[in-house]
């Protein structure tokens, strides 16, 4: 059952592949056992990763697997400002124009990323449609299983809202399929949200299924979204003081910032709303192994391919603190880190000394860096792994790598770029501090948001999670001294430094603690769009990034148009009759 629903074939339009069953699916007609909803659920939680089944770089928008990748990292990092595209300036060129906000509604990968979505809802809304003719289950098994599939729903359609704002809803009473997308789905995802967070137990029979304290998360998210920050404030307390992941273990923070990102350490007490990923899994395929990613290692490596994703200077300047180990939230760029960026001795042959200025460890498990220890793949190079540093600056992605020691484990090699058994953090609970952080502000209540932010602050301070130098950097799979890689100095703010900050710089705070801690997590441009602070941080970042690093160049964000993407224009054409379309263009494009 489970293959039948996973092998659909995808039409051109979310009208045509929402009405017509998948190509080898069942018909929802033909579900008659508790056995077959829960095949079709599965099949819901598969379309999670965007991607394509058995097949290598396929995404389920028909396009390559990065163009639906479920961490965003193009839409939301790159976007955003967390990192450039990487590689060199002609490759992927589709990027290019999402990076420098010149996009527009016939750039394929939007479209890609749109079909991937509402195929993910045409799976929920199958698995509410058979459910309901189906006898014999339990009405707490029966709202179990409605609860996930409409907390499935719910989150493609978060994803689309804050991609796209407009756009049409379909569900599984859907008969007419083609919908305007005038209607706002707030609402809708809302109620979602709330029936999953009524009904779904607290933990599950297994820990990729989600429960009641994710739903919980989720709910009090699409609040914050929508500025409704009464009705989140009390759901994030809830979930911060009682919540669970699905195994029953109470959230918190881990005592490692890193284990968040290992495929050995996921699904621990963190873990909130994650998208599990399976290396090695017998089809010889990366297709269930972070294939969104495969583009996102160094190049010219031990990972073979393909220098995308490389952090962005703004973002590696964010790590650098004062004395007192804290941000310079206003004006980091004024102290950033030294770099080989446009030296002449730029080569990886010649000595190169890193940063000794002060910094935030974090810094060291989300950048890569010249002369600091990459996980256990030996001392960064610098440009040896850079594919085009004229282009796209001197760093290397470093949450989504996999480890040296247990590459046999938890990368898989059956294609030309590797896949991972990663897990994509969808939510995690530092997310969710820090969302209730911003609510707290937001009500003028500093001193538990600054509780809030300084949880998240003294984790990066615990000595387990900093970077270490190796015993032997011949040999880096030979262990880690207790000397610290760089000088890390980094602390909680202060007591009554939130109320001293007064809102305004409260809010300040919590916005940057959410770059620094979420970095490359595909956050940062949903952040400050919803923010509007989208122009102040992207011309900052395009200006000190573009003295020196040509792929942003001359790029310029315009408000009030550039804080969505453009509807793809193949679905405006898909539901047109005539000179008309029931899809309207967002404004500006």
């Amino acid at each position: 059952m489970i293959a039948l629903v996973a092998t659909g074939i995808l039409q051109s339009s979310c009208k045509k592949y929402l009405e017509q069953p998948a190509l080898g699916a069942l018909s929802t007609a033909q579900i008659t056992s508790r056995a077959g909803i829960d095949g079709l659920l599965i099949g819901a939680y598969s379309a999670l990763d965007g991607q394509g089944g058995n097949n290598n770089n396929a995404g389920l928008g028909g396009g390559s697997a990065w163009e639906v990748s479920p961490d965003n990292w193009i839409y939301g990092s790159v976007a955003g400002g967390d990192a450039h595209k990487g590689s060199s300036g002609i490759d992927q060129p589709a990027i290019n124009s999402i990076a420098t906000f010149t996009v527009d509604a016939s750039n394929g990968f939007l479209n890609s990323k749109w079909k991937a979505d509402y195929e993910g809802i045409s799976r929920a809304n199958n698995v509410l449609k058979a459910l309901a003719g189906v006898s014999g289950i339990s009405d707490a098994d029966k709202a179990n299983l409605t609860g996930q599939a409409r907390f499935l729903r719910g989150h493609y359609y978060f994803d689309l809202k804050k991609m796209f704002n407009n756009v049409p809803y379909i569900d599984e009473t859907t008969t007419n399929y083609v919908q305007p997308n005038t209607t706002d789905i707030w609402p809708k995802i809302e109620a979602d949200f709330t029936y999953a967070y009524a009904n779904l137990p607290a933990t599950q029979t297994q820990i990729g299924r989600v429960n009641k304290w994710a739903a919980g998360a989720y709910l009090a998210k699409t609040y914050l979204y929508e500025k409704k920050y009464s009705a989140a404030d009390p759901i994030f307390t809830a979930v911060i003081t009682s919540g669970t992941n699905s195994a029953g273990v109470a959230y918190d923070l881990t005592a490692n910032f890193e284990d968040n990102f290992g495929a050995a350490t996921k699904n621990n007490k963190e873990t909130v709303f994650s998208i599990q990923q399976a290396a090695n899994d017998g089809t010889n395929t990366i297709g269930e192994a972070n294939n969104g990613d495969m583009l996102n290692f160094p190049y010219n490596s031990p990972f073979r391919c393909c220098g995308f994703f490389q952090p962005t200077e703004d973002l590696a300047n964010s790590y650098r603190t004062n004395d007192q180990g804290l941000p310079y939230v206003d004006d980091y760029n004024s102290h950033p880190l030294v770099t080989d960026q446009g030296l002449a001795g730029i080569s990886s042959k010649n000595s190169f000394t890193p940063d000794q200025g002060n910094l935030d460890p974090r810094l060291d498990w989300t950048v890569g860096r010249r002369g600091i220890p990459y996980l256990d793949w030996g001392l960064h190079p610098g440009q040896d792994w850079i594919r085009e540093q004229s282009s796209a600056g001197p760093y290397s992605p470093k949450k989504n790598v996999y480890y040296q020691s247990t590459a046999g484990i938890y990368s898989d090699q059956h294609s030309w770029a590797p896949g991972t058994a990663n897990v994509v953090n969808v939510i995690r609970f530092a997310d969710v501090l820090l969302m209730a952080a911003e609510v707290k502000v937001q009500l003028n209540d500093l001193t538990t948001a600054q509780t809030y932010v300084n949880r998240v602050r003294a984790r990066a301070a615990n000595p387990a999670s900093i970077v270490y130098n190796y015993k032997d950097a011949s040999n880096p799979t030979g262990g880690f001294t207790t000397t610290p890689a760089a000088h890390y100095v980094v602390n909680p703010y202060p007591a009554g430094a939130f109320a001293t900050l007064g809102q305004a710089g409260a809010l300040k705070a919590v916005y940057f603690e959410r770059k620094l801690e979420l970095a490359m997590e595909g956050h940062r441009f949903f952040d400050i769009s919803r923010w509007g602070i989208a122009q102040q941080a992207l011309t900052a970042y395009f200006a000190f990034d573009g003295k020196t690093i040509t792929d942003v160049a001359g790029a310029k964000f315009t408000p009030t148009k550039n804080e969505y993407y453009p509807i793809p224009q193949p679905q405006i054409d898909l539901e047109s009759t005539g000179a008309s379309s029931a899809l309207k263009q967002n404004p500006g494009y």
